[in-house]
C-alpha cells in the first residue's frame, strides 16, 4: 500500500478487478475492455453531489478534429446529465503553457474536480500539483501525462495505443495478402499516442516478413502537414503500395496527396488508419480505404461515474481501457447505419 505525499485524502492500493466493477458498465457507445488492478480510493469520502459541484474540463486541441469535438461533446453532455452546477470549459488549442494556465484558472474559479485531456506526456506538473494541494481529484482522458497515480490524478480513461498499432499492422497485412511496401504517417512527437502506435505497428510487422516499412514521418495530427508529407514520401518511394496513418484527420490529407499523384486510394495504395470517424468508415465502405481502428472518444459518462465513485469512497481503477472496434469492408456499411462511428 502506498501513501503519496501531499494528497492526504487519497489512499492508493492494489486490488483485484472486482475493486471497480461498476465502471465497466458504461453508457451507449462505451465498453470498458479492461481495468487496472491498481486502484485509488478516497479514505475520507464526503459523498459530494455532482448537482452542486463546479467541475473543470481542459481540452487540449482544436475541435476541428472530429475526435476532439466528439470528446468535448461527450463531456458536456455527461455534465448536463450529472446535473453539475457549472462546467468550466477551456481549450488549450495545442499550446502546452496555455493548458497549464487553463487548469490553474479553473482551480482558482472553484473547481472541485477536473477532467483533463493532456496535450503532451509531460508539462502539466505545475497545474497538477496545485490540484493535489487542494485535494481536487483529476481524471485524465485519452492521453496519459507524467505524474503520480492517486496524487496527481486518480485514473486515466483511454485506449491501448500500442495494441492499436498492432491491430493496424495485422489489418493491413490481411488487406494486402501479407506483402506490402509501406509508408507511415505518425502523430506529433512528444506523447504516448504517437510512440505507442509506432512501436505496436513495428513489433507486429515482425510477424509478417513480406511487409516492409519504407519511410515514416510525422504529420503532426494535421491534414495539411500529412498531405505535404505524403507528397514527399510518394516522390521518394514510388513503389509504395500501402499507408499506415496514426489518425483519420491525417489520413484524409494523405488521400488527397495520393489522388493528386495519379494513384487511387484503396486500390493503388492500401490504407489503414486509426480513429473510427464517419468520414473514414465511409471511405472503407466505398473501397477507398481498407481498415480503421477505432479510438473511442466518448469519455464523459465514464469520467463522471469515476468521480462519483471517488467522492463516495469506492475504489477507482487507475486505468480504464476502452474496447475499440475495428472497421473494415465486412462491417463498415453496417456500422454507419447504426451510428457507431463519430
Amino acid at each position: 500500500m502506498r501513501h503519496p505525499i501531499g494528497f492526504a485524502a487519497i489512499l492508493c492500493s492494489a486490488s483485484v478487478l472486482a475493486g471497480a466493477p461498476a465502471l465497466a458498465q458504461s453508457g451507449p457507445g462505451q465498453v470498458v475492455g479492461s481495468t487496472s488492478s491498481a486502484v485509488c480510493t478516497n479514505p475520507s469520502p464526503n459523498h459530494a453531489s455532482m448537482s452542486g459541484m463546479v467541475v473543470g474540463f481542459s481540452q487540449s486541441e482544436n475541435e476541428q478534429n472530429p475526435f476532439r469535438a466528439a470528446e468535448t461533446n461527450s463531456v458536456k453532455a455527461a455534465a448536463k446529465t450529472a446535473g453539475v452546477q457549472r462546467l468550466l470549459y477551456t481549450n488549450a488549442n495545442d499550446d502546452q503553457a496555455k493548458q497549464v494556465s487553463d487548469i490553474e484558472s479553473m482551480i482558482s474559479q472553484g473547481a472541485k474536480a477536473l477532467i483533463v485531456a493532456p496535450l503532451n506526456s509531460t508539462g502539466l506538473q505545475p497545474a497538477l500539483e496545485q490540484a493535489a494541494a487542494k485535494n481536487i481529484p483529476v481524471i485524465t482522458i485519452d492521453r496519459v501525462t507524467a505524474g503520480t497515480e492517486c496524487k496527481d490524478f486518480i485514473t486515466n480513461i483511454g485506449s491501448n495505443f500500442y495494441v492499436q498499432g498492432e491491430r493496424s499492422a495485422n489489418a493491413l497485412a490481411q488487406a494486402v495478402g501479407g506483402k506490402a511496401k509501406i509508408l507511415e504517417i505518425q502523430g506529433a512527437y512528444g506523447n504516448a499516442v504517437e510512440s505507442e502506435r509506432t512501436q505496436g505497428f513495428a513489433d507486429a510487422l515482425k510477424k509478417h516478413p513480406g511487409m516492409h516499412l519504407l519511410a515514416a514521418q510525422t504529420g503532426n495530427w494535421s491534414a495539411t502537414d500529412a498531405q505535404r508529407v505524403m507528397e514527399q514520401m510518394l516522390l521518394a518511394h514510388s513503389t509504395a503500395n500501402a499507408l499506415y496513418s496514426h489518425a483519420d484527420v491525417m489520413t484524409l490529407g494523405a488521400m488527397r496527396a495520393i489522388q493528386q499523384s495519379g494513384k487511387k486510394p484503396g486500390r493503388d495504395i492500401r490504407i489503414v488508419s486509426i480513429d473510427g470517424t464517419k468520414t473514414m468508415v465511409q471511405a472503407i465502405a466505398d473501397g477507398r480505404a481498407q481498415a480503421d481502428v477505432e479510438t473511442n472518444p466518448r469519455f464523459g459518462p465514464l469520467s463522471f461515474k469515476a468521480l462519483g465513485e471517488w467522492f463516495d469512497g469506492k475504489p477507482v481503477s487507475q486505468k480504464l481501457i476502452m474496447k475499440d472496434a475495428l472497421y473494415d469492408k465486412a462491417n463498415a456499411a453496417h456500422a454507419l447505419k447504426t451510428g457507431a462511428p463519430y
